[in-house]
């Protein structure tokens, strides 16, 4: 009887094991969802650069300065703990490849004032802008067709998005994004 007890308990325990195998590593659940059903080609950034956003100081500044550059993008809000959990990776992405002609860009779905409190308590190494609620206009016009925070937007040199991701994304998957848009 004992043994008998003892082989289901270690037959459940081994197809638990496995579940969890199957949606950690196979479902990935903490990973950043990349819009693979996007089609790209319908997507404009003329909206994007025809910007003029405020920094956290309130000094609006002409989102154009940015054309020519490899562009991360990304929407983010105060609110939002996924959002300033990758924060840290992308200020990494920026100082390593600021020099490579790639930039960051924070722009918060937020208001002023609290894009202002935020970045003074936590400073980051890359610009941010508050876009209130037209970030979200922006973030539509740019694929975020859920309204999802984070969000994240690769834009190439010629003004192109290349890649979207729904969701925390990381160093990592961002350098994969980059890397071959980066001029040999």
């Amino acid at each position: 009887m004992l043994k008998k007890i003892l082989s289901t308990v270690g037959y459940l325990a081994i197809m638990l094991a496995l579940g969890f195998a199957i949606y950690y590593y196979v479902l990935s659940p903490n990973a950043a969802l990349k819009n693979s059903a996007a089609d790209y080609s319908k997507l404009s950034t003329q909206a994007l650069f025809s910007s003029k956003l405020p920094n956290p100081d309130g000094i609006n500044q002409d989102l154009s300065q940015y054309k020519g550059k490899i562009i991360v993008l990304n929407f983010w809000a105060t609110w939002c703990p996924p959002c300033r959990e990758e924060m840290p990776e992308l200020s990494e992405l920026y100082t390593e490849y600021k020099n490579k002609n790639v930039v960051v860009l924070g722009l918060a779905v937020d208001e002023l004032a609290l894009v202002k409190e935020f970045s003074v308590a936590t400073p980051v190494s890359y610009p941010l802008f508050a876009a209130e609620n037209d970030g979200m206009v922006l973030g539509n016009d740019l694929g975020n067709d859920k309204g999802v925070l984070p969000y994240t937007v690769i834009i190439n040199q010629q003004g192109v998005v290349v890649d979207t991701y729904f969701g925390r994304i990381n160093k990592t998957l961002l350098e994969a994004a980059i890397r071959p848009l980066l001029a040999p």
